[in-house]
């Protein structure tokens, strides 16, 4: 007779979806962080089946670490988390290593026990120097602190949604073992919404969507994309904070899921030479008072002039921001005119090769759409880059004409390139500030110096091995 010992919290999907929008409602209607902090500490105390929380947060690069903390021990010291922060690429140093680790209740998610393992619960962090102020290199910080001082001057919240493309690959850690000579071996020989219901692909994607679900992405459709292999899941608009941690909880849970059945979730911008590339359109409007700041019936395109403002300065300083939003050498294979690419600095209701895309949209949908964003890039460092030059960048007046409708400027080709517009940009230092920035700057460098100079036509290892999201300490202390 089976004799079962552990008695660990596992909650139906349909369940776990209730408790997580209840969640996001909780964050929706501004509770204070006081109020959120006890509402889970109170929580966290009387459930007793719950044995770890798991705390997340992301490094400069945008790379996702998670510890997990015994949840008795939680209770007792949340307010003294603490990590050494010279074991992550571009935060500390040596000399300066402890950093504090706070946590944002707000950010509280029940998981499917399926794909995180039972009795877990999942909260973002919120990274403190020594003496609890924010840390300059945690973009999560830097985003949440952005968008409350906006809600708190202004009264605008952000709303973004994201299209994230990825690979489906066969073999597990199929990254970490790519040659230049076999490449990656595709799963699925289908294209733009085409796949048998049972293809791995869509068996995957269905795993995705249902695990979406139950976290509260509030899922909107969900298919394959035009690269043989390539998925794509779309869920509702929501906060920039939130929007930042479900991108980072969907590669997560991609990568989970596919791993399970022997696969590999692949977030490269262009893995596979010679088809279209993945990228991670960011759609975005402000809104106050629960109006569409963006959406003018009567203005060009429907947009209103706030909106063309915003686009106006993202256009003025794409080439100081690209690499902020196009982070790794793989990804400038990506912004290759032969396949869509979004290279062109411009916007333009129909055109998909420019920067910025207008869909067709009402008072409700009204939204630009920044085309141009890698899906390995920082989510945090994106949002926040996208969000702080539209409404803050400099804007030159002689220019706004060309902008909108030129095709005489495009995008870096290659990362150096990006690297030297981004170091310069007086504009970058002051909305980063210098010190983050060269941190940024220095890891961009140290990746690039591993891979070929020059791209080529043919995906090399470097470039896979060395990439942010795959390679491991061990590798890099190798050169």
């Amino acid at each position: 007779m089976e004799i079962q010992l552990r008695n660990f919290l596992e909650i139906p999907y349909d369940e776990l979806e209730q408790l997580n929008l209840e969640a996001k409602d909780r964050v929706a209607k501004r509770s204070s962080e006081e109020e959120l902090r006890e509402h889970y500490l109170r929580y966290l105390h009387e459930e007793k089946r719950i044995k770890a929380v798991t705390v997340c947060f992301t490094d400069i690069e945008g790379r996702l670490h998670m510890l997990d903390y015994d949840k008795k021990f939680l209770l007792k010291s949340y307010d003294n988390l603490t990590f050494d922060g010279s074991s992550i690429r571009g935060f500390s140093v040596v000399k300066e290593s402890d950093l504090r680790l706070a946590i944002d209740w707000g950010s509280f998610r029940w998981l499917p026990s399926d794909v995180f393992g039972p009795g877990k619960v999942l909260v973002f962090g919120l990274i403190k120097d020594r003496d609890g102020r924010g840390y300059s290199s945690d973009m999560r910080g830097r985003l949440k602190d952005f968008v409350d001082e906006l809600y708190q001057r202004e009264k605008i919240t952000a709303q973004i949604s994201v299209e994230c493309e990825g690979f489906l690959f066969e073999g597990r850690d199929a990254e970490q073992t790519f040659s230049d000579s076999v490449g990656f071996k595709l799963v699925s020989s289908g294209g733009y919404y085409n796949s048998l219901p049972k293809d791995p692909l869509k068996i995957f994607i269905d795993s995705l969507a249902e695990a979406q679900r139950a976290m509260a992405f509030e899922n909107e459709k969900d298919h394959p994309e035009v690269a043989p292999s390539q998925f794509e899941l779309n869920y509702t608009y929501c906060d920039a904070l939130l929007a930042a941690d479900q991108v980072q909880l969907y590669k997560l849970t991609a990568r989970q899921i596919a791993a399970n059945s022997g696969l590999t979730a692949c977030f490269l911008p262009k893995p596979i030479a010679g088809i279209n590339g993945s990228g991670m359109h960011t759609n975005l409007s402000l809104s106050k008072g629960g109006k569409n700041l963006f959406y003018d019936a009567a203005g060009e395109d429907g947009l209103s002039p706030a909106a063309w403002d915003f686009i106006d300065r993202l256009l003025n300083n794409a080439n100081d921001m690209c690499l902020l939003i196009n982070s790794s050498v793989n990804a400038y294979r990506r912004l290759d005119p032969h396949f869509e690419a979004p290279n062109q600095i411009r916007s333009s209701a129909v055109d998909r090769t420019s920067m910025v895309r207008i869909p067709l949209g009402n008072e409700k949908s009204a939204r630009i759409e920044v085309r141009t964003v890698a899906p390995d890039a920082n989510p945090y460092l994106t949002f926040l880059s996208i969000l702080y030059t539209g409404l803050r960048g400099p804007k030159n007046e002689q220019q706004v004409t060309e902008n909108r409708r030129s095709r005489t400027r495009v995008l870096p080709g290659n990362i150096y390139d990006a690297i030297r517009l981004c170091k310069s940009s007086e504009f970058v230092s002051e909305m980063l500030g210098e010190l983050a920035k060269d941190k940024f700057i220095e890891r961009k460098v140290a990746a690039a110096d591993r891979c070929p100079r020059e791209l080529g036509t043919a995906v090399k290892s470097g470039e896979v091995r060395f990439h942010h999201e795959v390679t491991n300490q061990h590798i890099w202390n190798n050169f």
